[in-house]
């Protein structure tokens, strides 16, 4: 089973915070990321717990990095949230409506369904927010 497929959109949120609170130099504290999700520093260990056990983050001193594999699972999650965007958008959803559509079904589409919509929509390079679309796997990056 795919990583995306063990999250929750909490521990999603989570993994997305760390990557915005740590530093080159240092981890983020359990705090900001509780602060960042609303919740209480216990309610937040809870959702970065399992992505330690996962393998997506390693905690040390209190403070939570990601690992590349981490990292790997965020970036194929914003490749599978984008290319449901632009689904949406082709659609004819309204922009209001096109990311929250895209929620709900982006942590439960298999890469292999995430590469064939890619290719369905002529390998779009962009989200309908300008936000780019990481290139499928089997395709080469321009000038690369």
């Amino acid at each position: 089973m795919e990583t995306l497929h063990h999250l929750t959109r909490r521990q999603l949120e989570a993994l997305e915070s760390i990557q915005s609170h740590e530093t080159p130099s240092r981890g983020a504290p359990l705090k900001s990321i509780a602060a960042s999700l609303g919740l209480s520093a216990p309610s937040a260990l809870g959702h970065v717990t399992p992505l330690e056990e996962l393998g997506l983050v390693i905690r040390h001193r209190g403070k939570s990095r990601l690992t590349e594999r981490g990292r790997g699972t965020l970036l194929e999650y914003r490749r599978h949230h984008r290319v449901a965007e632009r689904l949406f958008s082709d659609i004819g959803l309204r922009p209001s409506e096109i990311c929250r559509a895209a929620q709900e079904i982006d942590l439960a589409l298999s890469h292999s369904t995430v590469e064939k919509l890619c290719a369905a929509e002529g390998h779009p390079e962009v989200c309908p927010h300008g936000e780019p679309i990481q290139p499928c796997s089997n395709r080469r990056v321009m000038g690369s």
